[in-house]
């Protein structure tokens, strides 16, 4: 069996400031509109579709980006530079720390409608 993630929808406020956002942070880019969303690709082909939520209260969701130690690198110092507080844990107990499982670095930070963004550089339960 072969089955991908291909794509997930991410409900904002205001799709093109998170759109944006994560794409910045990420160093990635935005693509072009299709329909009524904005993706955001990443490089095993999974889009982040960024939708306008028609509600006022947006729900959590968590979205954990593999990355390369010299993104990691790369992308830390932009949450650094951007001001965010960033957590080693998904509970948010242990504000301006990393994590150091299996071997890799983890960091999970907020996004603008408060989804909880996580870059790590080794998948969790990988050894190390």
């Amino acid at each position: 069996m072969s089955v991908e993630l291909n794509h997930t929808i991410v409900m904002a406020r205001d799709k093109r400031v998170s759109a944006a956002f994560t794409a910045g942070i990420l160093g990635l880019d935005v693509g072009a509109p299709f329909g009524p969303f904005l993706p955001v690709a990443t490089a095993n082909g999974v889009t982040l579709d960024f939708a306008d939520s028609d509600r006022d209260e947006i729900v959590s969701q968590h979205y954990a980006f593999l990355v390369s130690e010299d993104d990691f690198d790369a992308i830390f110092q932009r949450i650094q530079r951007a001001g965010l507080t960033y957590y080693a844990d998904p509970a948010r107990e242990q504000p301006g720390e990393i994590n150091r499982r299996d071997g890799g670095r983890g960091v999970y930070f907020p996004d603008p409608d408060g989804h909880l963004l996580e870059i790590l550089t080794r998948p969790y339960g990988s050894g190390g």
